[in-house]
Parts: structure tokens; sequence; C-alpha cells
């Protein structure tokens, strides 16, 4: 029972396999190979964006997971806690869960930094998969990108960057979309 093919993960460190990176338009085709236990989705395109962590919680859904779990971080007076204690709690309802983590403002503060990577730590270290874990985050710059905590999501799991259309490619992008 495992609501993903990856193989457990180690402990983080710098042993960790590197950071697996994903483009939006491929995330149907690394899904079809199985859930992983943590995606990381940023990036400019709100519609693109919601499509991406729709796709996610679909499979998450069809892997089993019945659960949902959502935390928004907004402002400093979000209890981190909850969401590292949300990793060690056995749902009620269903064998595997799904943990969303909100960031709108795409900064944790150091507490936040501190808790995502003890939260990955926390992931790593598990014999299972039951839990799976997506965290939304807007466009991020460049200091985020090479936070400890970003770093950490991004060497965790998988990343899914969302950038905006090209305005060259738009009118093949809306062909794309219409042919849909």
């Amino acid at each position: 029972r495992s609501c993903g093919a990856s193989p457990p993960l180690r402990r983080f460190d710098r042993a960790w396999p590197p950071a697996m990176q994903v483009h939006a338009e491929q995330l149907a085709a690394h899904l079809a190979k199985g859930l992983r236990t943590l995606y990381t989705v940023w990036g400019d395109e709100p519609l693109l964006a919601q499509e991406a962590l729709d796709a996610l919680r679909a499979a998450a859904r069809t892997a089993g997971c019945g659960e949902r779990q959502v935390h928004t971080v907004s402002g400093a007076r979000f209890d981190w806690s909850s969401l590292l204690g949300a990793t060690r709690e056995l749902s009620l309802f269903s064998d595997k869960q799904l943990i969303e983590i909100r960031i709108p403002s795409g900064k944790p503060g150091k507490e936040g930094s501190d808790a995502l990577q003890a939260y990955c730590n926390s992931l790593a270290g598990r014999q299972d998969d039951e839990v799976v874990t997506l965290v939304s985050l807007p466009r991020l710059d460049r200091s985020q990108q090479t936070s400890a905590w970003f770093s950490a999501l991004d060497r965790a799991g998988v990343t899914i960057r969302i950038d905006p259309v090209d305005r060259k490619a738009l009118p093949q992008w809306i062909a794309q979309r219409l042919s849909r």
C-alpha cells in the first residue's frame, strides 16, 4: 500500500540524489510512472500552477490518498508544529493522506525555514509513503531559490516550475489548449 512508486528516501544530507525537476508540460508523463512523496509547484502563471496542482491531487486520489489536509501559511503566526505533526498522525478515514502547504508570500520566515527543512527530513526518514505532500509557492526570486528551505524541498522531492507562456509561443499554446 503506497501512494507512489518511489523507493524510500534516506535522511536529508549531501548523499541524496540530485533534485528532480519536471516541466509543467511533462507532468502527465511523470505521473504515469508513479507518484512521489513531495512536490513543489512554484511560478508566475496562476492558471498553469492550478492545473498542475489539480493533476497532482487527482493522481494522489487515484493512488489511494483519501484524506487531505491544507495548511496555508499566512504571516508569522502560522503554527509550524501542526505541519510537523501531520506527518506523524495516522489518518482517521484513509490509509494514505495528502498534505498541502500553501505559502502565498513565498517567504516562510526563519521558523518556517527550519520547519520545512525538518519536514523534508521527516519525509526522508519514513519507511513508507503514506503521505503525499504538495507545496505551492508564487514566483521566487534568486535568493529564495537558493535558500536552505527551498533547497531542502528541491532535493527531497519533485520541483515543478511554472513559467508564463512566452508571447511568441502564445498562439501555438492557445491552439493546443483548444484542441484538447
